[in-house]
């Protein structure tokens, strides 16, 4: 016991000491950065660096298209992958079992090898620097993913709810929105919040469709803090806390949703 207390209490010693030093450095200058990197600012907290990135650097801009593209790409993916996890545990026959290793396949394959193919593709058909070919390819990155969870949890739901459902005469359509739904909304919960962090961090696919400022999300903004000789840390280490805050915020606030779907699913079951 007192050895998984000490390990517990290096590992978070681990995480917080990191966080501790982005946040100061947040709020200092970049002189005081290079002068003392572990020490407190010496002039006082510069709190002005929060606003000057989003004065000075656009950073407003870049955020909603973060926020645009991270909102779209999670729901209709949650949507789509929803329909079709449900559509595969239905089927109990070889073609379920075909269409889920299909899926699973997606899983297996780097978003690296992609890269020449997907471009070529988006490019004739006009989707860089666009926010709408962004979510497209965030949508069938994730999609294999998020079928491949949902699917494990819905092939775990009661069939005698569906055969009942069956008998008072409801339709698929029905049954997937009055049945399946409610019952997997903690497994959707955790599913938003994996593609939530995903789509909210992905550097790749802007750095590699997105050259316009206009279209820039808030990864990709963030390159613009380093130079080829320099780096401006503290500016740097700002976006980083903002970038951070709707990724802690989404997990607080779906975390409520989680328990309360698991409540549910438990009153229904």
């Amino acid at each position: 016991m007192l050895f998984r207390k000490f390990s517990l209490a290096v590992y978070a010693l681990l995480i917080l000491i990191p966080l501790l030093m982005v946040a100061l450095t947040s709020v200092k200058t970049l002189q005081e950065t290079f002068r003392d990197p572990l020490g407190l600012p010496e002039d006082g907290f510069q709190w002005s660096n929060y606003s000057a990135i989003f004065q000075e650097q656009t950073m407003a801009g870049y955020f909603m298209n973060s926020t645009i593209v991270t909102l779209f790409s999670v729901v209709l993916t949650l949507f789509f992958a929803s329909m079709i996890a449900f559509g595969i545990s239905r089927l109990k026959n070889w073609m379920g079992n075909i269409l889920f290793g299909l899926f699973t396949l997606g899983m297996m394959v780097p978003a690296q090898v992609n890269m020449v193919p997907l471009y070529s593709l988006m490019l004739d058909l006009n989707l860089t620097n666009s926010l709408l070919g962004l979510i497209l390819v965030n949508i069938a990155v994730t999609l294999p993913i998020a079928v491949f969870i949902l699917t494990g949890f819905m092939k775990t739901l009661p069939r005698e709810l569906f055969e009942a459902s069956t008998i008072d005469g409801a339709g698929n359509w029905q049954m997937y929105t009055k049945v399946a739904i409610p019952l997997s909304l903690p497994s959707l919960s955790a599913t938003a919040i994996f593609l939530f962090v995903m789509h909210w961090n992905d550097l790749l696919y802007p750095l590699l469709f997105i050259t316009d400022n206009a279209y820039k999300t808030l990864p990709l903004a963030l390159l613009e803090f380093q130079g080829e000789y320099s780096t401006n840390y503290p500016m740097l280490f700002t976006g980083v806390i903002i970038a951070s805050a709707p990724m802690v915020i989404a997990y607080v606030f779906l975390q409520r949703f989680f328990v309360a779907g698991m409540t549910a699913g438990a009153l229904k079951g």
